[in-house]
């Protein structure tokens, strides 16, 4: 599980550093000392859980964990602060744990496997209740062109790709620009295609192989496309795991 952690203060970040790296099945993806670059190193790094200060300068935790809870996909958040009168607002922010400094080992540990239990719970769940089983699921999807409104076959789509407000289908015959989000089409069209990244939706049934490349990340060969998709790392086992049952 990579985890992101967020505090102004370096030698508290620095010791957060040291007990993750000690947990086994935890690695630290990346540091931030404020609230725009700890969302700058969520779209970079794509982290299964941040830990999170609340007093900081500019915006507070509270503020960033309520955009972090708006995002596609959004990670786990666990708040890590010297002030206990903050637990009440910060569970209004949907976080899974709230440890007060001096963070204690065996606290972060359990804190650690309870956001852990929680993913892999979201995800099972997702599974018992596929939303393709959905009677009025469509065939094609529309997307807006120059020629007018175009329907594209679903059997078609290789991938979804979202950025910043927009999502781009990838199909058979080229790429289009759709007016929705890739939240709303992960929710309708869940097990026909599949998450791998916190931008990125792709077709179960294309899936041709997971590719490593020399950089060590993973990416997706899709059939009849040159594109790779980047799976993201904390999607790689599950992805692992789906290419075992088709």
């Amino acid at each position: 599980m990579d985890v992101l952690i967020v505090d102004d203060e370096a030698l508290a970040r620095q010791r957060l550093v040291r007990m993750v790296e000690k947990i086994e099945g935890f690695c630290v993806a990346a540091e931030a000392d404020g609230a725009d670059e700890a969302m700058v190193a969520i779209a970079a790094h794509d982290p299964d859980i941040v830990l999170l200060d609340i007093q900081m300068p500019g915006r507070d935790g509270l503020s960033l964990a309520r955009d972090i809870a708006a995002l596609e996909d959004p990670p786990a958040i666990i708040f890590c602060t010297a002030y206990d009168q903050y637990a009440l607002d910060a569970f209004g922010t949907n976080a899974v744990g709230y440890l007060l400094k001096p963070v204690k080992a065996e606290q972060l540990l359990q804190v650690l496997e309870k956001a852990t239990k929680l993913n892999k719970i979201q995800r099972v769940a997702a599974q018992k209740n596929p939303a393709s089983k959905k009677e009025n699921q469509r065939t094609h999807i529309s997307a807006k062109t120059r020629r007018g409104v175009e329907l594209i076959p679903l059997d078609d789509v290789r991938y979804f790709l979202a950025d910043h407000k927009y999502v781009t289908v990838y199909h058979r015959h080229g790429e289009h620009l759709l007016d929705e989000t890739l939240k709303e089409l992960e929710e309708e069209f869940n097990g026909r295609f599949v998450r791998i990244h916190r931008n990125s939706l792709v077709a179960i049934k294309h899936i041709e192989a997971l590719e490593r490349t020399p950089q060590g990340q993973y990416q997706v060969r899709l059939a009849d496309t040159e594109m790779r998709p980047v799976i993201s790392r904390r999607h790689v086992s599950d992805l692992k795991e789906l290419l075992k049952v088709i």
